[in-house]
């Protein structure tokens, strides 16, 4: 039954945060207290929808158990890597607790550096609260409500074109420290995207899409897809700056030295291409995230104008004496730089597709 509870003043605080007051009478019936979380859905007709967790997760808890546990039982024969393999499995149908049975503490021991590296690089919110002579607890203790899907994404993002950046710009001095870097944060977004792909399955199963932010439950294959982009991007880099690297140790091992020092105009243009790729992905998740169907349309008639520019580099590289091994890594840049517009491409229709309704009038 609905109940009249009156009308309630935005304000402002200092911060530039927006806040309203809650009823109290709401509140003292439903018995919350401080520090209690509030579940916000926006509905049909843009009204919100409040629902307190406990009692969001109270009507889940009926269907099943709220704890989702696993079980691992390790001979000493098994490869360690294939154990870390499984646990990401389980991690990403939404385990929140694995025991890792051991034959005995040797095996233990085999196991548990590739673990607690697994852990510590790749599974976000998760920790070993347990640990005896046999066994190993992992517990995922991160979820939906404290880091939502779509800022996992727009952080995942953050990483990957940073790491892109800081990959182009070692080869011009060879800084290693720059090329370490792009290796720690490609971890962060590898880290990241196992999250998000751990959200997406567990909202798609228990049919949260509107928890999630979306509108009807298609649009669990564009987050991915997204999320699938994002990660191509840093594992883009990453080969990049191992090729840099590469060519690096070479040089200092005197194994080669180089013909010609790198060409600065070849180089300018290529940042700028780089650059300019950077700035249509930017465009393509902005799109996505306000839903903007227009946006994205724009984005690509911009996207398809810029091809030439490609051409044009490669052309001006020809045109270059280029010592053939920096050479190699430039076109991988370019070749990078034009994924990116790729996958400007693809999210800008993932946009496309998920507003095309409505906008579009049903007859």
């Amino acid at each position: 039954m609905e109940r009249d509870l009156g009308y309630r003043k935005i304000q402002l605080t200092g911060r530039g945060s927006y806040i309203i007051s809650l009823p109290k009478r709401w509140i003292r019936e439903l018995r919350l207290g401080k520090g209690e979380q509030i579940a916000f859905k926006i509905q049909e007709d843009s009204s919100l929808l409040l629902t307190p967790r406990r009692i969001l997760e109270g009507r889940k808890g009926t269907e099943e158990p709220s704890i989702r546990e696993y079980g691992i039982s390790v001979r000493s024969t098994d490869d360690p890597q294939s154990i870390c393999r499984k646990i990401i499995s389980l991690y990403v149908v939404s385990a929140n607790l694995i025991r890792i049975h051991f034959k005995d503490k040797e095996t233990l021991s085999k196991h548990k550096m590739a673990i607690n590296r697994l852990i510590k690089n790749m599974l976000l919110g998760s920790e070993i609260i347990d640990e005896n002579s046999n066994e190993i607890t992992i517990q995922v203790l991160v979820d939906h409500p404290e880091f939502p899907v779509e800022k996992a994404i727009r952080r995942m993002a953050i990483l990957a074109l940073s790491a892109d950046k800081d990959a182009i710009l070692a080869l011009e001095d060879m800084d290693e420290k720059r090329i370490n870097s792009v290796h720690e944060t490609c971890n962060d977004v590898n880290r990241l995207n196992l999250y998000v792909v751990r959200q997406l399955k567990y909202g798609l199963e228990k049919d949260l899409f509107r928890e999630l932010g979306f509108k009807t439950k298609k649009e669990f294959l564009g987050y991915r897809i997204v999320a699938n982009d994002i990660r191509s991007i840093a594992n883009n880099a990453m080969n990049l700056a191992k090729n840099i690297m590469t060519l690096k140790n070479m040089i200092k091992n005197q194994l080669l030295s180089l013909n010609v020092p790198i060409d600065r105009e070849v180089y300018s243009q290529i940042l700028k291409f780089n650059s300019q790729a950077q700035f249509f992905f930017e465009e393509s998740l902005k799109a996505l995230f306000k839903r903007d169907y227009n946006r994205a349309d724009k984005l690509i008639s911009k996207i398809e104008s810029f091809a030439d520019l490609e051409n044009d580099l490669i052309t001006l590289m020809s045109t270059k004496k280029l010592d053939p091994n920096v050479s190699s890594i430039l076109r991988l840049i370019i070749d990078n730089s034009r994924r990116i517009i790729e996958y400007s491409r693809d999210i800008a229709e993932v946009t496309m597709n998920r507003t095309v309704e409505e906008i579009s009038g049903q007859s």
